[in-house]
């Protein structure tokens, strides 16, 4: 009897084993449970036109945002007008090396009559100057180098006097450069009240996101929006877990950009808040995060309303880049 039950326990110890590691399984494979809250992990949403278009640095979020992983926004054509922001990551090297179809004709088609007299005899610029013998090619060589030299540096000071481009992300008004002092300019003001709107709306936010009241967030923002955390609620259902996201404080922020297109005013903020994150099962046992610490995030939040009037709504969640 006491071989029997010795053998027994193993057994059952196997088996308790073997449920946990089961239980903890679906949450394993999905490694984003620790970014549970509202948004968490992803950067999601829309910004209108510019839904592409890398957001300004700030203080709040000096690296700027990630790019959007979840949006309902059409890509647009790869053929951006006059002033259009360069998309995330788009032409980069494009930009840092601008080519010159004017100063690559004038170029070639001097060094092409310099070859073409060079091969008649005639030296680089015909009889008229030559030389002959090497001597003479040097000096030809020389002038040639000198007259492209400053070819260069004249259209270069031109094209330079021509626009006062502003750095990426950091375009200025019509007309003018970016002010001193860091402060963006913006298209649309936004009011003490708007600020006041801004931080009570991450609050509601997370608030119904952890009561898991889709209606609620359904007068807070947008259609799409509700759709994505609607579609987080369900996955985190789906996996036995729920979030829980309490005692929320806004701790700093700041304006990134905001601007007026097709009848609805737009403001991209940066803001870092703190709160306790927490994720349990259905039983309320805690299997991600800590509740006796608090976490503290940077997101860039984009809220949308009608023109000069109305409730801002949230629109878009970005997340910053993990330095």
């Amino acid at each position: 009897m006491k071989q029997n039950s010795s053998r027994q326990m193993p057994r059952k110890s196997i088996v308790l084993a073997a449920s946990a590691a089961l239980t903890m399984l679906p949450l394993l494979a999905h490694p984003d449970v620790a970014d549970a809250r509202a948004g968490g992990g992803f950067s999601m949403g829309s910004r209108g036109s510019r839904t592409y278009s890398a957001p300004a640095p700030s203080q709040t979020a000096p690296f700027g945002a990630t790019p959007f992983q979840r949006t309902m926004t059409p890509r647009p054509q790869p053929t951006p007008g006059y002033g259009a922001r360069a998309p995330f990551g788009g032409g980069a090297m494009a930009m840092a090396q601008p080519r010159r179809p004017f100063m690559s004709g004038f170029m070639g088609g001097l060094i092409g009559a310099g070859l073409f007299g060079m091969m008649f005899g005639h030296g680089m610029f015909g009889s008229g100057m030559g030389g002959s013998g090497f001597l003479g090619l040097l000096i030809q060589l020389a002038l040639v180098f000198f007259i492209v030299r400053w070819a260069i540096r004249r259209f270069a000071g031109n094209r330079a006097n021509g626009g006062n481009a502003a750095p990426f992300g950091m375009q200025g008004p019509a007309g003018g450069s970016v002010p001193q002092g860091g402060q963006q300019p913006v298209g649309v003001a936004i009011t003490a009240a708007d600020y006041q709107a801004f931080q009570q709306a991450l609050i509601n936010i997370q608030t119904a996101w952890s009561q898991q009241n889709v209606v609620a967030m359904q007068h807070m923002a947008t259609p799409e929006m509700v759709s994505y955390f609607s579609s987080q609620l369900n996955d985190l259902a789906s996996r036995g877990a729920r979030n829980v996201v309490s005692d929320i404080r806004f701790e700093r922020g700041d304006l990134v950009e905001s601007w007026r297109e097709n009848g609805f005013d737009y403001a991209t903020v940066a803001m870092q808040y703190s709160m306790i994150d927490i994720t349990t099962d259905m039983t309320g046992r805690v299997i991600e995060g800590d509740p006796a610490n608090r976490t503290t995030v940077t997101e860039l939040w984009t809220f949308v309303r009608s023109a000069g009037t109305g409730t801002w709504l949230l629109s878009a969640i970005q997340q910053t880049p993990r330095r």
